[in-house]
């Protein structure tokens, strides 16, 4: 095992160390909150979002119990019942189950989703499906709401890809409807960032401005942005669980509360003190073949069908009680996690040598 997996191995367990902490005090927790506790099964849970979904509902008094193929961090929660199985098919372990709810993080495809839905429809009174915010047609329109047109499959398949993922996974939302016509709560995240993400979509931001020097900004200061924290995220499902909040809710910051340079202004508090911005406009970028969201992270040009893009409307889930914590947390938490896992390389974003050559095109150009 290399020292980087054995750092993930020391992080998970870790986390499980402190789901088993606060599995022992669940029953005070509860009280205390005056939160009758539920049985909440998990669809996955040993991932990115479903750890902190685990943890969130072990904080808040309630019994938790995963179903999962016991493939991804086995050990990660000891304490915690664990059902293994596949989604797709090898469901046996889930028949005759009752459940107070259950929260599906895990599947991408409507015959994968359908089929645990109707497993558990007669057992289960309440199905909370993680969707995303791809499932829409586009975002042209500021501050556009759950009722937006849905993206559509040109052909039938269940191969996922850019193309297809957002198509896919409404066609999975209405699967559980189909199953749960008014017992079903669907999350429609934005990015999801944090501890434990992997693909680094966010984190790649933090670590490039705390190594300091000039920091490529990219487009217009004042383009808006939108991601979720993963644990605002976990608490929030956790609450929909607790309160039977049913419903299809964005969740993300709220529409038009964050600037790209608010963003990074806050990563730079991270940062040597000689750090410094230097902004890029989006069409060089692109002469530069540089693209947006896959080299520079979490940032998409407000244009064409983007042009409402980080100003999607997060009011029902507002409502419903959905709270964002300081972005300053988010990236201390982020930089932390990316620590103690032993990282030293990132899977997003430019590569410093490609950073320092598309600045050097710009300084000449300018």
């Amino acid at each position: 095992m290399s020292s980087v997996s054995k750092q993930h191995r020391r992080q998970f367990l870790k986390l499980a160390g402190a789901a088993g902490l606060l599995a022992a005090s669940a029953n005070l927790l509860a009280a205390d909150r005056k939160t009758t506790p539920k049985h909440l099964l998990i669809l996955g849970g040993t991932g990115f979002l479903g750890p902190h979904i685990v943890k969130s509902a072990l904080s808040r008094g309630h019994k938790v119990t995963l179903f999962n193929r016991g493939k991804t961090a086995p050990d990660m929660f000891p304490d915690v019942e664990t059902l293994i199985g596949d989604r797709d098919g090898k469901l046996d372990a889930l028949k005759g189950r009752d459940f107070d709810g259950v929260i599906d993080t895990s599947a991408y495809v409507p015959r994968i989703s359908g089929m645990s839905a109707e497993l558990l429809k007669e057992r289960v009174p309440h199905y909370l499906f993680v969707s995303t915010i791809s499932v829409y047609q586009g975002f042209a329109e500021p501050g556009m709401t759950e009722d937006a047109p849905l993206a559509q499959l040109t052909e039938e398949t269940e191969q996922v890809t850019g193309a297809t993922y957002g198509a896919l996974k409404a066609l999975s939302e209405e699967a559980v409807r189909k199953h749960y016509p008014e017992r079903t709560t669907v999350v429609r995240p934005g990015l999801i960032v944090g501890p434990l993400d992997k693909t680094d979509r966010f984190t790649y931001w933090p670590v490039r401005a705390r190594r300091g020097g000039e920091i490529l900004a990219p487009g217009e200061a004042d383009t808006a942005m939108q991601f979720i924290d993963v644990r605002d995220q976990a608490d929030f499902i956790v609450l929909c669980m607790e309160n039977g909040v049913t419903g299809t809710m964005n969740t993300d910051r709220p529409a038009g509360s964050l600037t790209t340079s608010q963003m990074l202004d806050a990563c730079l508090k991270f940062a040597p003190p000689e750090s410094r911005l230097t902004w890029v406009p989006a069409d060089f970028l692109s002469e530069q073949n540089v693209a947006p969201w896959q080299d520079l992270p979490a940032w998409i040009p407000p244009a064409g069908n983007y042009a409402g893009f980080g100003r999607v409307s997060t009011a029902r889930a507002e409502a419903a009680g959905l709270t964002i914590r300081p972005l300053a947390d988010t990236i201390s938490a982020t930089l932390a996690w990316f620590d103690e896992a032993g990282r030293t390389s990132l899977r997003a974003g430019l590569s410093a040598e490609r950073e320092a050559e598309v600045l050097k095109a710009w300084h000449a150009n300018a």
